[in-house]
């Protein structure tokens, strides 16, 4: 697993765990960094301010896309994957869409479920085409 791989799992750790707790993932990070002492990598660090800075316009751009699916109703974890690479996409630092795109569907297939996958793939394809449209 690569760096930036490990960094999107920690991200994506964080993101999910603010969710099921209604806490920041931010100030989850800064907890562990701080007080534990973990390792937090830039790049999490990166992805997961990012995140949550843009969280309310990242909602609505997956809601545009999210066909038929209220992000409520979304498995936790598959909102968070749809979070993180939908930033990713939109705001990632020299990242090709095509690796966004399939990191979170690498995501899903080892965290949530097939089915979820390819519905993963479908949205983050679907917003990439859309990408030169939206205001950010």
């Amino acid at each position: 697993m690569s760096t930036r791989s490990k960094a999107r799992k920690a991200a994506l750790d964080l993101l999910y765990e603010g969710d099921i707790r209604n806490r920041s993932a931010v100030d989850l990070l800064n907890t562990r960094k701080n007080e534990l002492e973990f390792l937090i990598r830039e790049y999490t660090e990166f992805l997961v301010s990012g995140i949550v800075a843009k969280r309310d316009r990242l909602d609505e751009i997956i809601l545009m896309r999210a066909k038929d699916w209220d992000l409520d109703r979304m498995p936790v974890v598959d909102r968070n994957i749809l979070r993180l690479g939908t930033f990713e996409l939109l705001w990632g630092e020299d990242l090709p869409e095509g690796v966004a795109i399939a990191e979170a569907v690498e995501l899903a297939k080892t965290l949530s479920t097939d089915d979820s996958a390819a519905y993963i793939n479908g949205v983050l394809a679907a917003i990439s085409e859309i990408k030169s449209s939206l205001s950010l």
